[in-house]
């Protein structure tokens, strides 16, 4: 399947801003957390904030995504008073400074993301599609901003015993299907999709999904991806997430091959590469 069969959406509106997508994008990621599973506690200070966003910008980062809860499997719960302190406080230091960075908040609460919104973000990340709050999809309509919707099947805590599909392709096209239905009648114009790398997946299934992105291509929306160092890499290969930026670039690769146009990873300087070695090759 390719463009001239379906037409997918390459433009965003962000607060105004027509951000292009004909060229894939990369989102830099900005953990707040003391316990993600590869760069927790790295940015605790505003001085290593400010830092690590400055770096990513240079190397090409159209986005900075900033999450301040952790989604991996065991991690510590978080209150939405902790949550909102550590993703406004890192919102407004960078805006502060880099005032035309288009900051994307990772979250699956209405109200932090209403709150990050006012403090300066233009976009949210929703890992749960929705499903873990359910004013959600009102608070992002009324906002008027991109929503990021990912798939996943309950929480972090338990999404690893819920690997089970009838069709695991069809069942992910069919649940967004349905959220992207009710995101449109609610009048939400920007929506990107993420397959959800990781989340309720196998590792078999992670690669059945990566090699049928263009599944996904019947929606004509744009597809975000997010394999930055995954347990999907280092499992395979029987490395560390430290070890598995190799490994991030190649599937990467293989996910703008598949249509991909945004990648959300840790390192901007190679996912930049990847995505320009790949358009010397379509273009």
């Amino acid at each position: 399947m390719k463009d001239t069969v379906f037409y997918t959406k390459k433009t965003l509106n962000i607060k105004g801003r027509v951000l292009d997508l004909k060229k894939p994008l990369v989102m830099g990621i900005l953990n707040m957390t003391p316990d993600s599973f590869y760069d927790g506690g790295k940015h605790e200070t505003a001085h290593g904030i400010l830092s690590q966003v400055e770096k990513m910008l240079q190397e090409g980062a159209a986005i900075i995504d900033v999450g301040g809860y952790s989604s991996r499997p065991g991690a510590a719960a978080v209150s939405e008073a902790e949550e909102i302190r550590r993703v406004t406080g890192a919102i407004t230091l960078i805006l502060k400074e880099f005032s035309e960075t288009i900051i994307s908040v990772d979250t699956f609460r209405s109200q932090v993301a209403e709150v990050s919104i006012g403090a300066g973000a233009a976009m949210v990340n929703d890992i749960s599609g929705g499903d873990a709050d359910d004013k959600m999809f009102e608070v992002i309509a009324k906002l008027g901003i991109p929503y990021i919707l990912m798939h996943m099947r309950g929480t972090p805590k338990t999404m690893q015993s819920m690997t089970t599909y009838d069709n695991l392709m069809g069942d992910i096209l069919g649940y967004f299907q349905n959220k992207v239905k009710i995101l449109q009648s609610l009048g939400v114009k920007d929506i990107i999709l993420d397959p959800g790398f990781g989340f309720a997946k196998t590792l078999n299934q992670n690669y059945e999904l990566l090699k049928n992105l263009k599944y996904f291509n019947v929606l004509n929306l744009p597809m975000l991806v997010g394999l930055s160092r995954k347990s999907m890499i280092y499992k395979a290969l029987d490395i560390t997430p430290e070890s598995a930026l190799n490994g991030t670039s190649i599937l990467n690769t293989i996910a703008l091959m598949n249509g991909a146009s945004i990648l959300r990873v840790h390192n901007v300087k190679e996912a930049n590469e990847a995505i320009n070695l790949y358009q010397k090759v379509t273009t």
